[in-house]
C-alpha cells in the first residue's frame, strides 16, 4: 500500500510516500520538507494566518516533487494520510482539504492521523527500529510527554508538562537572550561557550514523586538572572553564554531524571525520544549514560525527522489504513486540541 503523507500542523510543510505492502513493501520512497522559519523569524514566532497561506502555496508543488522523486503518478497511490491535529486549525485545514480532494478524485481511502503519534513512531522509519513495548519521551515546542507504548494505539500517558513545553521554554529563553527564532538550536550553540559552574538553575518538579514536568518557573528564574546581570552591567557575551548553559543543563537534567523514573517505574528497557528537542546533543549524551546504567537503549529518528515531517505521517497513516481505518466519506478532520490518550488501537489486525 503506497500512502501519501501530508503534514501541515504548524510552520513546516511536509510530504512523503511510504510503501507498507505486506508482500515486501519498500518503506519510505521519497520525502520533502519546506520550512517557514525564515518567514516567521521576523515576528519571533509562528503567525497562524501566514502559516496557512504558505502551506497553500507550497503543498501541491511538494506533492508533485515527491511523486516525481518516487517515480510514481497520482494513480499509483493507494491511500492518503494527513495530520488532523493537534495544531493550528487553519494550517490543519489546508492539509485536510487537499488530502480529501485528492482522495475523492482518485477514489482511494483517506485518513486523518494524530501529529504526536507521528512523532512517537518516527523511529520506526529507521533500520534499527525499536520493538514494542517502550517508553516514549515526546519533547517539542508544543508538547513534553512521557508515554508507555505497548503497541499501535495502545498508549498510556505517564506524565506531561503542566505549563510550558520544553521546546517552548527554549524559545522563550532564546528571546530573553536576544537570540533568533526558533530558539532551541541557538541556545544550544551559545551554551557550548558557557561555563557550567557559574550558575545553577532549578530542576523543576524533580524533588517530588511523579512524572509531570513544569518549565514556567525555570523560565522566570532565567529572566530574573538576566535582569540581575543587566542591573549590575555584567550582561556581556560570556554571561549570556553562561546563562544559556545553565538553562540548557536544567532542562536536560529535568528530562533525564524523569526518563530514568519512567524506565524504573515501567521496568521497560527501550526508550524512544522524538520531537524537535530530541535533536539536542547534550540531551542525547545524558540519556545514553542513563540508559547504559539500566541496560536499556535509546532510539531516535534521524535528524531531519526529529522536527515535523511528512514521513512520520505517511508511516502512521500506512499502518492504520492497512488495518482498515479511514475517514468517513466527505468528513475532514481538523482538531487543534487532541489528547494522545484519546487514540485507540486499530480494530482490524
Amino acid at each position: 500500500m503506497r500512502v501519501l503523507g501530508i503534514e501541515t500542523s504548524c510552520d513546516e510543510t511536509g510530504v512523503a510516500i511510504y510503501d507498507s505492502s505486506l508482500t515486501g513493501g519498500q518503506g519510505l520512497l521519497a520525502d520533502a520538507l519546506y520550512s517557514q522559519i525564515a518567514m516567521h523569524t521576523d515576528y519571533g514566532g509562528v503567525v497562524p494566518e501566514l502559516a496557512s497561506r504558505d502551506h497553500t502555496r507550497k503543498l501541491l508543488p511538494l506533492i508533485e516533487q515527491v511523486l516525481a522523486d518516487a517515480g510514481l503518478e497520482r494513480h499509483d497511490l493507494d491511500g492518503i494520510a494527513y495530520t488532523a491535529g493537534p495544531g493550528l486549525v487553519g494550517a490543519l485545514m489546508v492539509g485536510a482539504s487537499t488530502a480529501h480532494g485528492m482522495a475523492r478524485g482518485l477514489g482511494i481511502p483517506v485518513l486523518g492521523v494524530h501529529h504526536m503519534e507521528g512523532h512517537l513512531l518516527a523511529p520506526m522509519l529507521e533500520d534499527d527500529a525499536p520493538d514494542f513495548p517502550f517508553v516514549a519521551l515526546l519533547v517539542s515546542g508544543g508538547h513534553t510527554q512521557l508515554v508507555n507504548v505497548q503497541g499501535l494505539g495502545h498508549y498510556q500517558l505517564l506524565g506531561e508538562s503542566v505549563d510550558d513545553a520544553a521546546g517552548e521554554a527554549f524559545d522563550k529563553a532564546a528571546k530573553m537572550l536576544g537570540l533568533a527564532y526558533p530558539g532551541g538550536p541557538h541556545v544550544a550553540a551559545l551554551a557550548e561557550q558557557g561555563n557550567p559552574e557559574r550558575f545553577r538553575f532549578p530542576r523543576p518538579m524533580t524533588d517530588r514523586p511523579g512524572l509531570d514536568f513544569s518549565f514556567s518557573g525555570l523560565k522566570t528564574h532565567t529572566l530574573t538572572a538576566i535582569r540581575q546581570l543587566e542591573m549590575a552591567d555584567k550582561l556581556d557575551d560570556q554571561a549570556r553564554a553562561d546563562v544559556a548553559r545553565a538553562f540548557e543543563e536544567a532542562v536536560v537534567d529535568t528530562l533525564v531524571i524523569k526518563c530514568r523514573r519512567a524506565l524504573d517505574q515501567t521496568g521497560l528497557k527501550r526508550l524512544v525520544v522524538a520531537g524537535g528537542v530530541s535533536a539536542n546533543h547534550r540531551l542525547r549524551e545524558r540519556l545514553a549514560q542513563a540508559c547504559e546504567k539500566r541496560q536499556a537503549k535509546a532510539y531516535y529518528p534521524r535528524g531531519r525527522f526529529c522536527t515535523d515531517n511528512g514521513a512520520m505521517i505517511a508511516y502512521v497513516g500506512a499502518q492504520r489504513l492497512v488495518a482498515g481505518e479511514q475517514d468517513a466519506s466527505g468528513i475532514m478532520q481538523a482538531t487543534p486540541r487532541w489528547p494522545l490518550a484519546d487514540l485507540a488501537a486499530p480494530t482490524t489486525p
